[in-house]
């Protein structure tokens, strides 16, 4: 059973209504070639599929997007062509932005064994105020080629507009936690990336 409680607007971009509704924006927004079902978005953005579907209809109502029905599935994409599309999508990706684009750019990449974003971002979207990051930190977990790496965290900056900073550690040495700086980032804010696939998952 899910509590869905009355959430305040989000620290990263507080002219929002809430977290979830900027979450939802950036994966719809951030992938405008996919159409996402609720049930998908539901499971993306970490937000009840009820509130999905209110979020979906506001959207919508608004020119943001478009859906159609298939079968008993509802499918939901970027309006790409509404006047709204480019400016919405780049507040979004300035704001909400990180967690999706970082994780489109790692997915796919061998020796991943999962990545979390970490410091000042991490602290934004679990609603901790305070001045805008300058950067995005990033742990990846597991033994990925450093050139392949450095390559998706430039990609990644370029998109966001804002350098991708990436520490790697091992599995063994995340996992026992003895690290002063594993123990330091257990301690503190941590989002784990979705490294699945968006045209998959």
């Amino acid at each position: 059973m899910v509590t869905i409680m009355k959430s305040p607007a989000p620290a990263v971009l507080p002219i929002l209504r809430s977290a979830s509704q900027g979450r939802l924006l950036a994966e719809i927004l951030l992938h405008p070639g996919h159409e996402f079902s609720i049930t998908e978005l539901s499971r993306r953005s970490r937000t009840p599929m009820a509130t999905v579907v209110r979020e979906v209809n506001s959207f919508e109502d608004a020119g943001i997007v478009v859906s159609r029905s298939v079968g008993r599935n509802r499918l939901v994409r970027a309006e790409t062509a509404g006047r709204l599309s480019g400016p919405l999508t780049d507040l979004v990706a300035v704001s909400f932005g990180p967690p999706v684009v970082v994780a489109d750019e790692l997915t796919g990449m061998t020796g991943i064994r999962e990545a979390y974003l970490h410091g000042s971002w991490a602290a934004r979207l679990s609603g901790r105020r305070g001045p805008a990051p300058t950067d995005v930190d990033v742990v990846v977990v597991g033994a990925p080629d450093r050139g392949q790496l450095d390559a998706a965290a430039d990609r990644a900056g370029r998109r966001l507009g804002l350098p991708v900073e990436v520490t790697v550690r091992s599995t063994e040495g995340w996992d026992r936690g003895q690290d002063p700086f594993v123990v330091r980032l257990k301690a503190g804010p941590l989002l784990l990336l979705d490294l699945r696939d968006v045209a998959t998952s």
